[in-house]
Formats: C-alpha cells, structure tokens, sequence
C-alpha cells in the first residue's frame, strides 16, 4: 500500500487548497481559541497566498470557545445548548482568523454552510460561485459548519466531511486535514507498538476503513475513521487528501514544497476526469437545449463555453445547477453540462447576446449558460 516518497506529495503542484483543522488544535485543547496556533497558520496562509496558490480554511472550535466564554466546562448534550455556545464562540474564533490574517495583509470572509446548502443544487452553486470570488478578490474564506441553526438531520456530522464537500464545491486540487494524530496507522499505535505506519494509499481503499477506528477527543466529534471517509469523498472530484498532525512545524509550507509528511491518500481518478465522469452518470436528464451550427462548432472543436446567443430551443423544466443535454440542429447529442440558468430563464436568454441577459432576467447569474469547464463531450 504504500509508495514512494515522492508519491506522497500531492501539494507541490496544488494550486487551490482546503485545509481544516480540528477543535482540539484551534482551542489548544479546549483552553479557548489558541491565538498562538491560529496565528501560526494563518503565516503559513500568507505565504502560499504569496506563492498564487488558493486556500480555504475550514475550522472547527466555536463550540469549545463558546463554552468556555460561557464557563462551562463540559460540552452540553442538549441541541439548545451546543447551538448557543456555538453562537457565542463563532464571535472569538473569527475575530482570531481575522486579526491574525490581518497581520498579513490579508482579508478574510466568514462562510456558515449546512448540509442543506449543499444538497440544494442552487444554493450548491450560489456557495460555490461566493467561495470562487472571494478566492479571485484574494480573500480567505473560513468556513465552519453554522452549528447555530442546524440540527442532527441536516448536519454535516464533522469538519471532516465538511472540509470534503468543500473540496468538491470549488474543486479543489488537495484537502489537508490538520489533526493531533501523525496520520494513519495499519493498526491502533497505542495497543500496537509495531504498527505500521500509513505513508501513502489509495483513497477509497476499503482496507484504509478497517484500519481506521477509534471515537474523536471529547472536545471533537470525529475520528481517524471521518478523515478516511473525508478522503474517499474529496477523491470523488479528483481531490487529493493529507492528513498530518496539525503542531508540525510549517505543515502546510512543507508540504506545499513538496515534502511527505502525515499520510496521503491519492485521488485515483484525475480531477478533470473525476467531474466528467459525475456529469455523465446522470441516467436521466430533465432537460436539453438545441443550439445552431455555429455554436455546435465551439462547443465541440473549440472547447468553448456555450451562450444563450447559440440556443435554438429549450426542452424540459431544469433549474438551475442541473445536469441538461447539449444537442446539435439535428438532434444529436453534442456534450452535457451544467446549466447556469433554469429552463424559464433559458427561454426569455435564448438568441440574446450575454450583454442583454440583465435585461432580460433582471439579472446575471454568469455570462454563459453552461461554462466550458461544466461541459463533458458525449461518447
């Protein structure tokens, strides 16, 4: 299972980066928020920032600093409760990234994402295109999961996944998961003093589940078990995974230099062909566009984005965010893609330049109806 050093190195060519980190690294143990830790991350941030690379950080630890501004010292187990420390502590620990990224010249931007978000395609893409800005205006975007308003059914579970599914929204090229654990062991070091140590695999691997295992600390809710499963999810996009321990000095600069530290676990489908492949195992189609020669041309000779002024007709009732079909004057299936517009929309943007769609809608979503970079050929 394991590989060579230089395996083990998905961050030297990662431009776009999400990085989470745990309660227990954040709060210095629950002690509140570690302005010391925080601080040293956020140097770490300004540095690759400096280096043209992308970061997202999502951190866990406003529960922990609610807790301890409100004087408690054990977490409540009452959803009322965790909810309000959660309220309270969010205010510390973004004041902390703030003021910390701040000595850097950097900004920053608080994002509070539920599963809902996520699983609604249009606040899917409307979470994705404010994360993709903030990245191009050079803001640090720190995300946690919005413990104020959410409960069991919705809630993401942990950082972890929250981290993957992050990774997968704005397609990000690694997810680093920043833990007080070394990595991943073939077995528990604390009964196994000649366990083996995990330096690279493959994400997914079924046999990474079994060697997983073990509950999180008391102040966090996951376990080596959610990184593992974070991983294989991040991989589904093409995302490369490290888990490494989170007090390594310059973890994220090491890494991004190309040193293997921690374990990674390599996406085994490239990223393009990871997104492509989603798009295409969409079975049925709620809807397609017919678009002219001209269009049809770009599209598929050209790689080009497709625009409304190129739409002929409009077929079946989509929304925004779905999977619709791209077809040639003679019907034929040209590509799939995902539309940036519903079919209502569609209709009244058809035959319109991109500079009339404001008029039109009375807004702008994006300039394209479907991004080159959402479009998959068919066959």
């Amino acid at each position: 299972m394991n590989a060579p050093a230089a395996a083990a190195a998905p961050l030297h060519q990662a431009r776009r980066i999400v990085v989470k980190v745990g309660s227990s690294l954040v709060t210095n143990e629950g002690r509140g928020v570690d302005a010391q830790a925080v601080g040293n991350w956020c140097r770490q941030l300004a540095a690759l920032a400096a280096q043209g690379r992308e970061v997202v950080m999502v951190s866990s630890g406003a529960i922990v600093e609610g807790m301890k501004r409100l004087g408690w010292t054990s977490r409540p187990s009452e959803l009322p409760e965790l909810q309000a420390a959660a309220a309270v502590g969010q205010m510390g620990l973004v004041q902390m990234y703030e003021s910390q990224l701040s000595l850097h010249g950097l900004r920053s931007a608080q994002v509070l994402l539920t599963h809902a978000d996520l699983a609604d395609r249009e606040r899917y893409l409307n979470a994705r295109s404010t994360l993709r800005t903030l990245l191009r205006l050079k803001v640090i975007p720190v995300i946690n999961e919005n413990d104020t308003v959410v409960n069991d059914e919705i809630k993401f579970g942990d950082n972890d996944t929250l981290g993957a599914l992050v990774a997968n929204l704005i397609e990000a090229d690694a997810l680093v998961i920043l833990t007080d654990q070394r990595g991943l062991y073939a077995s528990d070091p604390r009964k196994d003093p000649q366990a083996r140590f995990v330096d690279v695999a493959s994400a997914g691997d079924p046999a990474l589940e079994r060697m997983a295992g073990g509950a999180g600390s008391a102040l966090g809710r996951g376990g080596m078990i959610t990184k593992v499963l974070a991983a294989r999810r991040a991989a589904g996009s093409g995302a490369d995974t490290v888990i490494a321990w989170g007090r390594e000095p310059d973890v994220l600069l090491r890494l991004c230099a190309g040193e293997a530290i921690g374990t990674s676990l390599l996406a085994p489908t490239a990223k393009l062909a990871a997104r492509k492949q989603w798009m295409l195992d969409h079975l049925q189609l709620r809807g397609a566009v017919t678009v002219d020669a001209g269009a049809a041309q770009k599209l598929v000779t050209e790689g080009k984005s497709l625009l409304a002024i190129g739409v002929l007709e409009v077929t079946g009732d989509f929304v925004r965010g779905e999977v619709i079909a791209v077809r040639a004057p003679d019907g034929a299936v040209l590509c799939r893609g995902l539309a940036n517009y519903s079919a209502a929309e569609t209709r009244l943007i058809a035959r319109k330049p991109s500079t009339a769609i404001v008029a039109a809608l009375g807004y702008m979503a994006e300039p394209e109806l479907i991004h080159r970079d959402n479009l998959v050929l068919a066959g």
